[in-house]
């Protein structure tokens, strides 16, 4: 395998992401968040829809509506804990100097 080799993998996985000679560790955290918080978000989704569904079958079950209840809590806790660190993310990312973060963007800094 040669460098070539890597970048036709890297390309069709990240496409938008440069792993050439030229990048620098804060253009690839930059460019790999979105699919992070974005796969973050599906699964917070798929697991608020499944306490839903659990508490729906539930039929009044004490035990098993408990047990829905604590992942839908457990949901809710997961997207503020999600929002928080993508705020966080994007607050160092415009003291470190990164381009495009949202501060960034609201108050017109760059």
């Amino acid at each position: 395998m040669n460098l070539k080799d890597l970048e036709n993998i890297q390309q069709s996985a990240f496409p938008k992401a440069t792993f050439g000679t030229n990048s620098t560790i804060g253009n690839i955290i930059t460019n790999i968040l979105p699919y992070i918080f974005g796969a973050a978000a599906i699964a917070l989704l798929i697991y608020l829809v499944l306490g839903g569904l659990q508490m729906m079958l539930s039929r009044g079950d004490p035990k098993a509506m408990q047990s829905a209840q604590g992942k839908i809590t457990n949901a809710i806790m997961g997207f503020v804990i999600v929002v928080v660190s993508f705020l966080i993310v994007q607050l160092f990312g415009q003291l470190f100097g990164l381009q495009n973060t949202l501060f960034g963007q609201i108050f017109g800094v760059k």
